[in-house]
């Protein structure tokens, strides 16, 4: 087993060991804690559970300052953004928690016994429960909204199954500090040892998604990484859902009337967009139609001039993605159509940062061998020179989890031919702005195609939680034997679809 190692990304030096990676054994441990949790933490019931994720809120909360300083040490995201995404965390996790006051997640149905065409119907009540333990595995470059306490573990909790998470080596002591304080709060709450769980490891992770008592995956990281995972779970004897959400190269599409109007905009927009967490966004837009002529040169001018007027350095969360990221720009820049805009001058230290890099290239020149995820502040320019050339680009692109359009209003043609090439490849389409900022909300889609994501399912916002369910139906089960969703009296108060009709139970 090697070490814990939680490291400076500034700096490149060792800041803390926190002792050894998970063993076989620690792993079938806490997964069979979290198996044994699992019928207590559902009896604990809706009300049980909205509790315990508002304790889990509160006690974030009450540790931010520490939680922050030591999230920065590991990531230099920098206080500000990661006190931003710890109200994050804390506002996901209570929307979750007023999600089970609701209630209308279960999609109780009720059919009553009748005639019908067919003969007698039998009394039917069907509604969602949980699967069973989930594992969680923490991304690199949202130490707490993605992480041990991010959307994916609280979209789990409240669905009523155990959780597991794996750390992200990158921030090891963020995951073990946040980890504390959500096991307190589980504790006070009345939730069984076992409700969250923590493991630490490259071979752990392989280990746990393998564990007969884990019964549904969830992912954020690279392609590569979910593939490899998918694939050990494929291979299992009992398949189980994995749901991935990998990254992608985001189209941003720039019309002609934007870019006469508001070229210094957009290209600064874009330079903000294109650094924003120094680039280690998984939407990103790390590709932008831009117009031909005078107007997209103006936009490409201000871009660059953007990005060369950056003060501060950008580090990213550690070694293999800078690596990986000087790998794939020097690679990229070979390819003999295009053009280098913002040349990406390798920073000197220690630690592990970067410089940005766009490229420009002709929609004509473009092929599949620039459409690749750059994880950094990395991006790709396509000039194109009439509305069917652009389409024509947009049909290349694979399936992205988000899809932007800068028009103006009265080019209402362009923007409609450009919104339906991008929704039949884009989980979310923006218009007039720019995707690493989104809301979590009951509306919210973060997911698409492969290789975006696995399965089309949301990973962000209350409907991510429909993820960790399953349907069972009741025929003909006496009431005192029901789920309190599907009695008769409605005694939980929640909305429900009785013999067709959906009413709101209040």
């Amino acid at each position: 087993m090697s070490a814990v190692v939680s490291l400076d990304p500034r700096t490149g030096a060792v800041r803390q060991l926190l002792g050894e990676e998970a063993s076989p054994n620690d792993v079938s441990a806490t997964a069979g804690a979290a198996a044994a949790a699992a019928p207590e933490l559902q009896r604990l019931g809706r009300t049980g559970r909205a509790s315990m994720l508002r304790l889990m809120a509160e006690g974030l909360e009450a540790d931010a300052a520490g939680i922050v300083e030591v999230a920065d040490a590991e990531t230099a995201l920098g206080a500000p953004r990661l006190r931003g995404e710890l109200g994050r965390t804390t506002y996901q996790l209570r929307l979750f928690a007023d999600a089970l006051d609701e209630g209308s997640y279960v999609e109780a149905t009720i059919e009553h016994p009748r005639e019908t065409a067919l003969g007698p119907q039998p009394d039917l009540r069907r509604m969602l429960v949980p699967l069973g333990p989930v594992a969680v595995f923490g991304s690199s470059n949202f130490p707490l909204a993605f992480s041990v306490g991010g959307g994916d573990t609280a979209s789990a909790l409240a669905a009523g199954c155990p959780v597991v998470v794996k750390a992200h080596p990158s921030h090891p002591a963020t995951s073990e500090r946040t980890y504390a304080v959500l096991a307190k709060a589980a504790s006070a709450a009345g939730a069984p040892d076992g409700a969250i769980g923590l493991v630490h490891g490259h071979h752990a992770g392989a280990i746990l998604v393998q564990r007969g008592e884990i019964t549904a995956v969830a992912f954020t990281g690279s392609q590569r990484g979910g593939r490899a995972l998918l694939d050990l779970v494929n291979a299992r004897p009992d398949p189980i859902p994995f749901y991935g959400e990998l990254g992608s190269v985001n189209p941003l599409v720039v019309s002609p009337g934007a870019a006469r109007t508001r070229a210094a905009g957009i290209g600064t927009g874009l330079a903000q967009a294109l650094t924003q967490g120094a680039g280690q966004f998984c939407t990103k837009p790390g590709l932008a139609f831009v117009p031909d002529g005078e107007d997209g040169d103006r936009l490409c001018a201000e871009l660059a001039h953007r990005l060369s007027e950056l003060a501060e350095p950008l580090v990213v969360a550690n070694q293999g993605i800078r690596d990986a990221y000087f790998d794939q720009v020097a690679a990229l820049s070979r390819h003999h159509d295009v053009a280098c805009l913002v040349d990406a001058v390798r920073p000197g230290g220690a630690g592990f940062a970067v410089a940005p890099h766009v490229l420009s290239v002709g929609t004509t020149q473009l092929d599949q061998s620039l459409l690749e995820e750059v994880f950094g502040p990395y991006g790709l320019i396509v000039r194109y020179g009439t509305e069917d050339d652009l389409l024509a680009a947009l049909r290349l692109l694979e399936p992205a989890l988000a899809g932007a359009v800068h028009s103006e209003a009265d080019e209402v043609e362009f923007t409609r031919a450009a919104f339906t090439a991008l929704a039949e490849r884009a989980g979310r389409i923006l218009w007039n702005s720019y995707p690493p900022g989104m809301a979590v909300t009951w509306a919210t889609q973060h997911g698409a195609g492969w290789p975006a994501a696995t399965a089309p399912h949301t990973s962000v916002g209350v409907t991510a939680v429909r993820r960790f369910l399953r349907p069972v139906c009741w025929q003909d089960v006496p009431p005192e034997l029901l789920p309190e969703e599907l009695r008769e009296d409605n005694v939980a108060g929640i909305p429900r679809r009785v013999d067709g009709k959906l009413s709101v139970g209040y």
